[in-house]
């Protein structure tokens, strides 16, 4: 509990003014997933908000795999803003950062800093270091970069965004270094179908050296994605 209490005091938003707020939900379907069975379906829940603070990202993915096994994982992402940049360059925000993960067997606690980026032509482009604080095992090191780009093609509507997180290695456990490349490339159907809100048809690529630390475990991904935010 002593953990969790930094987590739960920074999340409050207390006197905080809610600038924006997304939610969707996500359907994926593949069958080149290692460690484990190799063909999966999952659903994913996402919520993020901005606030006058700073602002919050969390989901939830729930995964079945045809052999029967099931799993649910989740993470939830903070960030306070210590530092608004004035003027045109890319250099947006300082924020401290954290995020706690939650699997079936494990609660990982990461915790750092975090620079807001936006050069010309991305909704977003953030860098985030982090120190891991392993349930399992020593601490490491994580970088992560999350990124959005839309674009047009004829008069279609299209976003290219995803993640990227290296994960340092942890000699005394054999765990190796792990880069996690995962990427969204989705069609925005909603001006054909009339919809109020956002609907994308598309596909994640997962592009995964050494999966979780184990060396030579190297998962190569491409799921049908479907994506409703409302």
């Amino acid at each position: 509990m002593k953990k969790l209490m930094p987590f739960i005091a920074l999340s409050l938003p207390v006197q905080a003014e809610t600038l924006w707020s997304d939610f969707s939900l996500s359907y994926l379907n593949g069958s080149h997933y290692q460690v484990g069975d190799s063909d999966r379906q999952v659903a994913t829940f996402e919520y993020a908000t901005g606030t006058s603070w700073g602002g919050a990202f969390l989901f939830i993915d729930r995964l079945h795999s045809d052999n029967g096994d099931k799993e649910t994982y989740g993470e939830f992402s903070p960030k306070f803003t210590l530092h608004e940049f004035a003027g045109t360059g890319w250099v947006k925000r300082l924020s401290a950062a954290a995020t706690i993960e939650v699997g079936e067997e494990f609660t990982h606690y990461l915790y750092g800093a975090g620079i807001g980026l936006k050069p010309a032509g991305f909704n977003y482009l953030n860098v985030d270091l982090y120190r891991r604080n392993n349930d399992s095992g020593k601490d490491s090191w994580q970088t992560t970069i999350t990124w959005a780009v839309p674009f047009k093609l004829a008069s279609s509507q299209w976003l290219f965004d995803g993640f990227l997180d290296w994960s340092s290695a942890i000699g005394e456990q054999g765990t190796a270094a792990s880069m996690n490349w995962t990427s969204q490339l989705k069609w925005n159907l909603t001006p054909y179908l009339g919809l109020k809100s956002p609907l994308y048809l598309g596909m994640e690529y997962a592009y995964w050296n050494n999966k979780y630390g184990i060396q030579g475990v190297h998962e190569r991904n491409a799921n049908l994605l479907i994506k409703w935010h409302f």
